[in-house]
């Protein structure tokens, strides 16, 4: 019968020649700020120490370096727009089922209302906002689901897109905002 070994007694294979074997050790090269091994750190003073070394790290440009260009600007857009329309339905939404309850008039007659009082040009400048966002975001939806397809994904046909996506938003949203006005 073979006697059961103790993990101590196991004996592992040597590294592979010109090979550092360093189990559980990290390496991190940083310029830090040297404090003498008698100085004694309260806990105030090492955050202090830190954002006095935070000071002196570079800072990233972020954005301003890079030149602005149609495929980031308009998926930016697209979230803003997203958002915009989702956060006005919630806002909107909850409004309508409080409103009773605070005295307030926003059922679609007094809405209609309100809004045959207001001066045409004033009409035509609300519906142009209100239509702007959600044409943006259909007609730019409508140019991800071609992506998803894997159609028109090259770099040329990318930024061609995006024009035609502002071009489409532009024009549709004028012509709801004249039509009717």
């Amino acid at each position: 019968m073979n006697k059961p070994t103790s993990l101590t007694s196991i004996r592992y294979p040597a590294p592979a020649i010109g090979t550092r074997y360093k189990p559980f050790t990290q390496s991190r090269p940083a310029a830090t700020e040297s404090i003498p091994p008698s100085y004694k750190v309260p806990l105030h003073d090492g955050n202090a120490i830190l954002n006095r070394q935070r000071l002196n790290r570079p800072v990233s440009p972020h954005l301003t370096i890079y030149q602005t260009q149609i495929p980031w600007t308009l998926s930016a857009l697209n979230r803003i727009t997203g958002s915009v329309l989702s956060g006005g339905f919630y806002v909107f939404g909850f409004a309508y089922l409080v409103s009773p309850l605070l005295g307030w008039h926003i059922e679609s007659a007094a809405l209609a209302q309100s809004f045959a009082e207001l001066p045409t040009l004033v009409k035509g400048g609300l519906k142009f906002l209100v239509a702007l966002p959600f044409t943006f975001h259909s007609f730019n939806g409508v140019r991800h689901l071609i992506w998803d397809s894997g159609r028109e994904f090259a770099n040329k046909s990318v930024v061609r897109s995006g024009w035609v996506v502002m071009g489409l938003t532009v024009v549709s949203s004028l012509g709801l905002a004249v039509y009717g006005t």
